[in-house]
């Protein structure tokens, strides 16, 4: 009887344990989308000067807007093109590696080139920079969280990108710092659509496959953003 009633115990134990680790992986988890949540929140206090610089030099470029990244910035950059070009502002994710083995003799004069880099010290991000200037570009906006970097420094455009203390894991795994370049991305993106007037009919025409290009009603018009430059 002691041995079944130490057997029922330790399977008790085990159970108990059990649900004592899956609720820390749980807790762990909330942790981190809370962190991150809260650094989202401190990057959108600190939207300033440098976002209405972006604003004005995307709405009267004449030119095209590139934008690149390498690493995890690189998925953050494709995915703000994708994203400005949907909404109403034509843009094109270049590579950086790419660029330098050619890619870049699409910018030119009038372009504007966005570069996303949290240290801002990608060799291959900060020479193509350096090309696209020589190359005429008309701008270059540096969206990174320092501004005394090389990137910074080649930049005509520095949005210092605010990152809350450990919202990268180890301060080395690009995690909720891309989030926030993505949350600012996004701020761009719908600004500019409705500073521009851009129509929900136009953002499904150019979107007729999905779930979206079988919507049936289009959305509220967003309310129209007046130019700050007139």
């Amino acid at each position: 009887m002691n041995e079944i009633i130490t057997a029922e115990r330790g399977i008790l134990r085990m159970a108990i344990d059990k649900n004592e680790a899956s609720e820390a992986v749980i807790a762990a988890a909330r942790a981190v989308v809370r962190h991150e949540g809260e650094g989202l929140i401190h990057a959108a206090d600190h939207i300033d000067e440098t976002f209405l610089q972006t604003v004005r030099l995307l709405r009267q470029t004449t030119g095209k807007v590139f934008v690149t990244g390498a690493g995890t910035s690189s998925a953050i950059a494709r995915r703000m093109a994708h994203l400005l070009s949907v909404s109403g502002t034509p843009s094109m994710f270049v590579h950086p590696a790419d660029a330098l083995h050619g890619t870049m003799g699409a910018l030119e004069r009038g372009d504007v080139l966005m570069a996303i880099s949290k240290g801002g010290a990608s060799q291959e991000i900060n020479e193509l920079v350096v090309k696209a200037k020589e190359r005429g570009v008309d701008a270059v906006v540096a969206l990174t969280s320092q501004t005394g970097s090389d990137l910074a420094k080649n930049a005509d455009v520095v949005v210092e990108l605010k990152n809350l203390p450990g919202i990268d894991p180890g301060e080395a795994i690009a995690m909720g710092s891309t989030l926030v370049a993505a949350a600012w991305g996004d701020a761009l993106a719908t600004v500019l659509m409705r500073m521009s007037g851009y129509s929900w009919g136009k953002v499904l025409h150019s979107h007729p496959s999905g779930a979206v290009g079988k919507m049936n009603d289009l959305p509220d018009e967003l309310e129209p953003l007046a130019p700050f430059w007139n």
